[in-house]
């Protein structure tokens, strides 16, 4: 089971029952502000900005939330002043991780990330000590259920997508970032519903944990994100099915 996929699943359906359902809005709400401090408020020329407001529609965000998030962003209402912050690090069994946090302070929020990590069998990592494991990718997720596998990945690869893997519930969509938001789009209108729209690190090769450090990473990763700061998780983990029945 390629569990970084896989945790992608027990996040949603986390978040599904997730007391911390304004967590997941603070998050939406700093990536559509930075999507749009980087490149403009408007979404039809802003990919990335589509994506997030995208997403922030999909969990039922009121229209003023995300209105007030994008006029932070350009500037036309005072705000904190965010910076985009990337950590790399090694986990329980040698697993590498990137952390992509959104932040106002980064001298708190690499503490923060310091101490979820010392407490959970884990470590940081210098620059570049485990991004050359990782690509930059755009991924989506379609939920398998009634789901034609051969019909999927011909229309995935005819919208753009360079790669379609089955990880059982779902499946996983893999594209170039720039063309993320046009392979979705090319889904939608063949009435796929697509799940997850976002930039990610993808692993080039995973790392099989068992055991302990199974259970001990899942601890950790989900410490790494219950963190107000920081916006995603990913690692180059696999595990079998009964390891990720635990977490």
């Amino acid at each position: 089971m390629a569990g970084h996929s896989k945790w992608k699943t027990i996040k949603r359906a986390k978040a599904a029952t997730d007391k911390k359902r304004s967590s997941l809005f603070t998050r939406l709400i700093r990536e559509i502000t930075m999507a749009a401090k980087l490149g403009g408020g408007d979404p039809g020329g802003n990919p990335r900005l589509r994506t997030a407001i995208d997403n922030a529609k999909a969990v039922s965000m009121p229209k003023d939330n995300i209105e007030r998030a994008i006029k932070k962003g350009t500037g036309e209402l005072e705000g904190a002043d965010y910076a985009e912050v990337l950590y790399e690090a090694y986990g329980p069994g040698g697993v590498a991780i990137m952390i992509q946090a959104v932040t106002d302070n980064p001298t708190r929020t690499v503490a923060d990330v310091r101490h979820k990590l010392s407490r959970n069998n884990g470590n940081m990592g210098t620059s570049n000590s485990v991004a050359f494991m990782f690509d930059r990718k755009g991924q989506m997720t379609v939920p398998a259920d009634g789901v034609n596998e051969d019909a999927l990945i011909e229309a995935a690869l005819e919208a753009g997508a360079d790669d379609v893997s089955n990880e059982g519930e779902v499946f996983v969509i893999t594209t170039e970032p720039a063309t993320l938001h046009a392979v979705k789009e090319g889904l939608e209108v063949k009435k796929y519903k697509i799940d997850d729209a976002e930039l990610a690190w993808v692993p080039k090769n995973t790392v099989k944990v068992e055991g302990d450090n199974a259970i001990n990473l899942l601890k950790l990763l989900e410490a790494l994100e219950e963190l107000d700061d920081v916006q995603k998780v990913d690692a180059n983990f696999e595990m079998d099915e009964d390891a990720m029945a635990g977490a």
